[in-house]
């Protein structure tokens, strides 16, 4: 869905999903962070590993 979709979505639960999915990713990074592990990803429609020093280096931590 894009953003113009989603403003005019019935379900408020649908319309804070976005929010909520980037909250999720900000802690995943954290996590991936803390504990020295790498997450999984999808960019530019392939699915990508990013090392925690790789995201330590992008300051996305």
């Amino acid at each position: 869905m894009t953003r113009h979709e989603l403003g005019k979505a019935k379900n408020k639960d649908l319309v804070t999903s976005v929010a909520a999915m980037k909250r999720a990713a900000v802690m995943a990074r954290k996590a991936a962070v803390q504990t020295d592990t790498a997450i999984v990803m999808v960019q530019d429609k392939r699915i990508v590993r990013v090392t925690a020093a790789t995201l330590r280096q992008q300051g996305k931590a």
